[in-house]
C-alpha cells in the first residue's frame, strides 16, 4: 500500500451493507441491501482497497459473512482486508480463504498478546492488528468493553513482534462526521514502527489533508465510511487531494 491510500469502508449486518454510529448495535442505519452494489460503487469511483467489517462476527466472535465478504471480493477486484470476529486461527483462514489480502484481530491481539509473534510467524503480513480507543484505552467484543489498556502500549506491542500494519480506530469519533482525532492518530503513528491506517471522523477533504500533512511516513491510509454513505464527500474528491497532497 504505497503512499497514503483513501479506503471505503463496508459494514455488514444482517448481510447488509449498513454503519453503526459510534459502534452501537441499537444505532444502525440500512445503506445498501446488496453489499456486492456498495463495492462496485467504490470501485468504480476509484478505491484502490476496501474495508470490510464482519458486524455481526465482532459482536458473536466467529465469523457470520463469509459468503458475503467471497462476493465482495470477486466484484470488486481489488485488495480488500477484513475483520470482525476473528478470535481464532480458524476464522483467519476462513476470511482469507474467502479472498481477503488481509485479516485484521483486535480482540484477540489484547487478550491473547503471546500469541501475537506466533500468528505473525504463521501469517505475515496477511495479519493486521485493529486498535479501537476511546479516549486512548482500548476497546474490544465490538467496543462494548473498555479496557485498561492504553492504545499507544497496544500498538508498540504489535510492532515489536513484526506486525506490518496497524489500524487505528477512534472510537468516539467514529461515525459522527466531525472530524478524526488527529493528536491520537499522530501518537499511534510515533509509537508503532509500522504502517498505520486512522479511521474514525474521516468526512471532508479538509480531514484527509490533515492527517497527511501530520506528516507520519508510515501514516498509509485513511478508511472512510459514513461521510461517503450519506453523500457529504465523494470518494474522487478524497482521492483527488490525497493525491495532491503526496505530489
Amino acid at each position: 500500500m504505497p503512499g497514503f491510500c483513501v479506503i471505503p469502508a463496508i459494514d455488514l449486518k444482517g448481510g447488509l451493507c449498513v454503519r453503526l454510529q459510534q459502534g452501537r448495535e441499537d444505532a444502525v442505519t440500512v445503506y445498501d441491501v446488496e453489499p456486492t452494489r456498495a463495492a462496485l460503487r467504490w470501485v468504480e469511483s476509484g478505491a484502490e482497497w476496501l474495508h470490510v467489517v464482519d458486524l455481526d462476527g465482532a459482536f458473536q466472535g466467529r465469523p457470520r459473512h463469509v459468503r458475503e465478504i467471497a462476493a465482495i471480493v470477486q466484484t470488486a477486484g481489488i485488495p480488500v482486508e477484513v475483520g470482525g470476529g476473528l478470535r481464532e486461527d480458524a476464522h483467519i483462514e476462513q476470511v482469507l480463504a474467502a479472498g481477503a489480502v488481509r485479516a485484521i484481530i483486535g480482540t484477540r491481539a489484547l487478550e491473547q498478546p503471546d500469541e501475537l509473534a506466533r500468528l505473525v510467524g504463521r501469517f505475515g503480513e496477511k495479519l493486521a492488528v485493529g486498535i479501537d480507543a476511546r479516549d486512548g484505552w482500548v476497546q474490544v467484543r465490538g467496543w462494548v468493553e473498555t479496557t485498561r489498556k492504553r492504545a499507544v502500549d497496544l500498538a508498540v506491542l504489535a510492532a515489536s513482534v513484526g506486525v506490518k500494519t496497524i489500524i487505528y480506530t477512534d472510537t468516539a469519533t467514529d461515525g459522527m462526521l466531525g472530524g478524526p482525532n488527529v493528536k491520537a492518530v499522530a501518537e499511534v503513528c510515533d509509537a508503532a514502527a509500522c504502517n498505520v491506517i486512522a479511521s474514525g471522523g474521516v468526512s471532508s477533504v479538509r480531514d484527509v489533508t490533515s492527517l497527511i500533512r501530520l506528516g507520519r511516513r508510515n501514516l498509509v491510509g485513511a478508511i472512510v465510511g459514513k461521510a461517503l454513505y450519506e453523500g457529504t464527500v465523494t470518494l474522487g474528491e478524497l482521492v483527488e487531494v490525497a493525491a495532491r497532497e503526496q505530489s
